[in-house]
Formats: structure tokens, sequence, C-alpha cells
């Protein structure tokens, strides 16, 4: 399966399509299909590209 966050730069807000809960995070990395964001509520999560398309927030 194709890395569906490619285009998420470090930075950047998104929200997780299925974890409404964990709020707004930040972007803090993206290294080989493998994102580090920052969520409001739940802290550091890596996040596979591979299995999870997170949606970007635009404000």
């Amino acid at each position: 399966m194709d890395d569906l966050n490619a285009m998420l730069e470090p930075g950047q807000i998104v929200r997780h399509p299925n974890c409404e809960d964990w709020g707004e995070g930040q972007v803090q990395s993206n290294i080989n299909g493998k994102l580090t964001v920052m969520f409001a509520q739940v802290g550091k999560v890596v996040i596979d590209s591979r299995r999870v398309a997170l949606l970007p927030v635009f404000n």
C-alpha cells in the first residue's frame, strides 16, 4: 500500500480519522512512512502511513 500521508510536513495540523477524542495534532516528522504527531489529548504518537490517512486541518 502507498504512503497515505506523503504530503504532510512537520508543523502541519492534523486529525486522526478514527480517534476524534485525540483532538488536533501537530506533525513532528514524516520519515519513510512513519509520522510522529503530537496530539493535544494523548501526546506523541507514531502513525504508520500505510494504515491510516490523517486528515489535514485547514484554519
